[in-house]
């Protein structure tokens, strides 16, 4: 079953992507490499509870 969560950048804060992840497969948090405009490149935007 899928689920929608939320991407929090590490080093600002921000909270501007949405994706889906399979709860079943990937029971641990996501982290993937996303552009931050604040930052202006790409930075590790980690999951939110």
């Amino acid at each position: 079953m899928r689920q929608s969560i939320i991407l929090e950048c590490v080093e600002t804060g921000e909270r501007i992507y949405l994706t889906s992840k399979n709860k079943r497969n990937n029971p641990e948090r996501l982290a993937l490499k996303k552009y931050s405009p604040k930052l202006r490149r790409r930075a590790i935007f980690r999951e939110v509870k």
